[in-house]
């Protein structure tokens, strides 16, 4: 009998090695090399790849090169700094090109009629890819952000409420009442003799401080320590290319994994706080709801149980909705705010005819929901912000299933890399004049978003709070510029770079002067 049970499990654990050893094969091995030969009958070549971590050491060589100095001025023709390989490549190769990440194989695609095709046409065929999600897996987990298919579909229903309507026009007073906030702190400290700030550390504050009492009903003081530990992980997060190249990686107790994985506990922790707090809130009969903010509706929602079959609103999944929205609801805005301050700080004309649209529209009265379609100069300046330095310098999206776009074959397996900042600054797209600062292009609907303008990406997966961010930079924007004049200080230092997002390297230091003594 025991001879017979032993048998048994030998066999099971055989079986379960054959598989996984298939799977890795194919995986690492098989998938690749089919999907190499598919895209080179289509004339779709690229530099070649070395086993297992692709073409990752050729990237980093790239990249290390090209950020290893400071820009000499201050010049946005970011492209061969910032994406030095796709420069080297796309020469080399031609629009089309393939290369690897790791074992995961990137075409990149420029064309625009091709890249409104994918956005819009196959947004359930084509969505992140494993590399992706097991990449950014301890940081913000399964959100909204990470997710595919019906996953993706269901928790974009659930979240989207609490960023339309009304209630996104409720928020304006939050921002504005922050905004008064960060103003005073910057008057106090002129009047104290200070006269240079590092603006991208106030409005990452501000940022996230709206963020914390619009969504999470708390201030930024309670929410600091998790904004702490996010930008860690976001750090950490931006290598995970280069940890998950070898099969089984993620499982190996290096220094790495254990700090990713420590950090992550820790800011699980410290949400799961916050979210105890509103249960306990609800239990005790201290509140009938969970609230209407989106944590409230993530637990609203849980406590319905409205969601049958496959996806499940659990505790887990909140957290990384929560870790989603407090990241992405003030890192990509803060970075928007930051650079347009930069943009404006080096350009007084364009701050002069911002200034007085901004005192001609609000009258002296605080920047209201009503304002804001009105000040056309300042939302062309936060436009051409955003096509100069985009949060994202590349969309990926990988193919899920065999499908056609345009005259190409996409097989599964294949990862499409839009590389955004380089259509951002195409000469074929926007003229000569495609790398100096220029809010005029934006004056007519000439330009076409969704197709060579896509800062909030495109199609059905869209960045769900674009609205929100682009009404809290113009009022914390018109705010700024009607209570300060501002220049670029002697000892910034142009060096943009790559952490997920685009960053300024030394931050940004500008000169404030108040307009009102």
């Amino acid at each position: 009998m025991v001879t017979v049970i032993l048998r048994s499990l030998f066999l099971i654990f055989f079986c379960l090695f054959l598989k996984t050893a298939y799977n890795t094969i194919t995986c690492y091995f098989l998938t690749p090399r089919r999907i190499k030969k598919i895209m080179e009958k289509q004339g779709v070549r690229g530099p070649k790849p070395r086993p297992l971590t692709g073409n990752i050491i050729d990237v980093t060589s790239f990249v290390s090169y090209s950020t290893s100095k400071d820009m000499d001025s201050i010049q946005h023709d970011i492209v061969p700094r910032l994406l030095p390989h796709y420069d080297a490549w796309s020469k080399q190769y031609g629009k089309r090109f393939i290369y690897w990440n790791g074992i995961e194989p990137r075409m990149c695609l420029t064309e625009t009629e091709l890249i409104k095709e994918l956005l819009t046409k196959y947004s359930i065929k084509a969505g992140k890819s494993w590399l992706q999600q097991q990449g950014s897996k301890h940081f913000i987990g399964g959100g909204l952000l990470m997710a595919n298919g019906d996953n993706w579909y269901r928790q974009r229903h659930i979240v989207a409420p609490a960023f339309m309507g009304e209630r996104l026009k409720s928020y304006s007073g939050h921002m504005v009442e922050c905004t008064k906030k960060m103003l005073q702190s910057l008057e106090n400290a002129v009047e104290l003799g200070q006269t240079e700030f590092e603006i991208g550390e106030y409005m990452t504050r501000l940022t996230a401080d709206i963020i914390s009492r619009t969504e999470f009903d708390c201030s930024y003081e309670k929410g600091k320590q998790i904004f702490h530990l996010l930008t860690a992980l976001q750090r950490l997060c931006a290598q995970a290319s280069r940890h998950l190249c070898f099969p089984g990686s993620r499982f190996f107790p290096s220094k790495y994994n254990r700090e990713i994985k420590s950090l992550k506990m820790e800011v699980e922790r410290l949400l799961m706080e916050i979210i105890q707090c509103r249960k306990d809130c609800v239990e005790i009969g201290r509140s009938s709801s969970y609230g209407n903010d989106l944590l409230g509706m993530l637990l609203n929602e849980m406590q319905n149980k409205r969601e049958k079959g496959p996806f499940s609103l659990n505790l887990q999944l909140i957290m990384d909705e929560c870790k989603t929205f407090f990241f992405a609801g003030h890192e990509t805005t803060a970075l928007l705010l930051t650079w347009t301050t930069m943009l404006l700080s080096s350009n007084p004309s364009w701050q002069d005819k911002v200034r007085a649209e901004v005192n001609h529209v609000c009258n002296g009265e605080t920047p209201s929901v009503d304002h804001l379609p009105k000040l056309a100069l300042l939302n062309m300046v936060i436009n051409e912000s955003l096509r100069l330095y985009p949060p994202a310098t590349v969309l990926p999206r990988m193919a899920f299933e065999d499908f056609k776009l345009g005259d190409l074959h996409i097989p599964k397996g294949l990862s499409i890399w839009i590389p955004v900042l380089a259509i951002h600054h195409s000469e074929e797209l926007w003229g000569k004049d495609a790398n100096e600062f220029n809010p005029d292009r934006f004056a007519s609907k000439s330009f076409s978003a969704g197709r060579h303008y896509i800062p909030f990406a495109a199609g059905p997966r869209n960045c769900i709070g674009q609205t929100f961010a682009m009404m809290e930079a113009k009022i914390i924007l018109a705010m700024l510029i009607s209570r300060f004049c501002f220049t670029i200080s002697d000892s910034y230092r142009h060096a943009p770079v790559i952490v997920l997002t685009i960053k300024p390297k030394y931050g940004v230091q500008v000169r404030l002067k108040p307009l009102n003594p």
